[in-house]
């Protein structure tokens, strides 16, 4: 396995474990984070023994958000010329949004597990996520809004769909902190633990029940539901009706026939 200056990946069992592995700087996105996450997950989408992807922070927190070095940095490369700054600004912004789409474009399920700090840019990685699952003890916050600028890497686009219009308004425009509770309430996860190692063994667990599936079944499954974001219903039945035209004729709807008449666990191809 590849060894990576923000993450620590592993493959176990069709399950690709990635944390971000910058515990003593809160899990900080810097430049490497930006780069390597877009390696990893094009890594993940070409591998066909991955089949689901756990995402997670080293440490006592999930993630602080962007490295304000990084936006300092950032901050001493603008010039006099207004227009060339803003051009600047503009590709570095659509850079950052790459990488996250990586994450939300990748063919296998990604699942989040959070505790501690998940703030700012990392609301915008766990929102390109299929799941979220988080510790009590989470604290989530749309922090942009403190920081005198409105969130750019996909939160605003992508939350309203997660936890619903009015309430991503709510966090957006105040900032304000939600804790586990709260986060389940509105949607932004699935279901609450009470420390991180019960989150990882649920997690993990949940990951080797979908990594038994059919990855042929898998992936259809996750393009027609990201499919449907922008898309009308009788769009989406036609779609599907032609994605199942091929797909059904997969070994793995014999294997998944067999395995329930002999009331056996299906074993299916990568």
């Amino acid at each position: 396995m590849i060894e990576y200056q923000a993450f620590r990946v592993e493959l176990k069992d069709k399950v690709a474990h990635v944390a971000i592995n910058r515990p003593d700087k809160v899990n900080a996105m810097n430049a490497a984070f930006w780069s390597e996450i877009v390696e990893i997950f094009r890594w993940i989408d070409e591998t066909d023994e991955v089949r689901v992807v756990v995402l997670s922070g080293e440490g006592k927190h999930f993630s602080a958000g962007i490295d304000l070095q990084l936006l300092a940095q950032a901050a001493t490369q603008m010039g006099a010329d207004v227009g060339r700054n803003a051009e600047r600004l503009r590709r570095q912004i659509l850079t950052l949004q790459a990488s996250f789409n990586a994450v939300d474009n990748c063919r296998k399920p990604v699942i989040a597990a959070i505790q501690g700090y998940c703030i700012g840019g990392a609301i915008d990685l766990i929102a390109a996520c299929d799941m979220r699952y988080c510790t009590l003890d989470a604290q989530f916050s749309i922090k942009e809004i403190d920081m005198g600028m409105a969130a750019d890497v996909g939160t605003l686009q992508r939350l309203p769909r997660i936890i619903g219009d009015g309430m991503m308004r709510e966090l957006a425009y105040t900032g304000r902190a939600v804790d586990g509770r709260e986060a389940q309430a509105i949607g932004l996860v699935n279901r609450t633990y009470a420390d991180q190692p019960e989150l990882m063994t649920a997690v993990f667990e949940l990951a080797s029940d979908i990594a038994a599936k059919s990855p042929v079944a898998i992936r259809g499954t996750k393009e027609m539901i990201r499919y449907m974001r922008d898309h009308r219903v009788d769009d989406g039945l036609e779609y599907i009706a032609t994605w199942n035209a091929a797909m059904l004729q997969s070994a793995d709807l014999k294997v998944a026939m067999a395995a329930h008449m002999s009331k056996q666990k299906p074993d299916f191809a990568d």
